[in-house]
């Protein structure tokens, strides 16, 4: 989970926007398991939207012309966005919008202050949808806008988000998200081998189809050959018995 950061706002005219907080993506291999896997799964999710922008550890800049107010979701969200390749996500370039659904994972390192500020960030500059999860301690705890004010969600287990349509679980600790069809969100392996399976299923159809494509011609080469004798010996096999 990177943190809000305050750098000297640049004093020149042209004001420079740095695509990098000079953090890591993770802290380790968990926290980055969790970015990817929601990020991706995100990303699947809305793939035929062409408005709807995923990204993972991107910098978001709320104000024109301050480039110290940022931060860096673990994964963000925005709708209405077309999707593209972004060096930071720049809010007046993007019609005002901001993103609309955060998410943060957390690492041993991250300290309860950061996460105060983050949140505190979020509820500012218009955020609907703030997930955090702790992979370690398996927490999961989110926040949203309702009725115009930013709240805690009492119960996480359970939860749909409105914006996005997946269901939250947790299962021994294990964060679970589901696809509004029903399907859980599944790691880079987890799909890998899903395909496989896929392919290998596919391939034994086709294996199936085609012995049973010519196991009906060799019937067929029968039928013909035993036409011809009965031909031969002077009998119609087209005949009434």
């Amino acid at each position: 989970m990177a943190t809000a950061t305050s750098v000297p706002p640049s004093t020149s005219p042209e004001v420079n926007y740095p695509d990098s907080d000079g953090r890591p993506m993770s802290d380790n291999t968990k926290q980055f398991r969790w970015i990817v896997t929601i990020e991706g799964g995100i990303d699947v999710l809305f793939a035929d939207d062409p408005d709807v922008f995923v990204a993972g550890d991107l910098l978001w800049y709320p104000v024109e012309g301050d480039n110290a107010t940022r931060t860096a979701p673990d994964v963000l969200v925005a709708f209405g966005r077309p999707k593209g390749e972004r060096g930071s996500y720049q809010q007046w370039r993007e019609a005002g919008i901001a993103p609309q659904v955060v998410f943060e994972v957390l690492s041993p390192g991250n300290r309860p202050a950061e996460i105060t500020r983050k949140l505190g960030f979020y509820e500012r500059y218009g955020v609907e949808e703030c997930y955090i999860y702790d992979p370690d301690w398996g927490d999961l705890t989110g926040w949203h806008r309702a009725d115009g004010r930013w709240q805690e969600i009492p119960t996480m287990a359970g939860w749909v988000s409105p914006r996005l349509g997946v269901r939250f679980e947790l299962t021994g600790g294990e964060l679970e998200l589901y696809r509004p069809d029903g399907r859980r969100f599944v790691t880079y392996v987890e799909l890998s081998r899903q395909r496989e399976q896929a392919e290998a299923q596919a391939e034994q159809a086709r294996q199936q189809a085609e012995s049973a494509r010519q196991q009906a011609e060799s019937a067929r080469q029968r039928a013909e050959r035993l036409e011809v004798r009965l031909r031969a010996l002077g009998i119609d096999p087209d005949a009434d018995a």
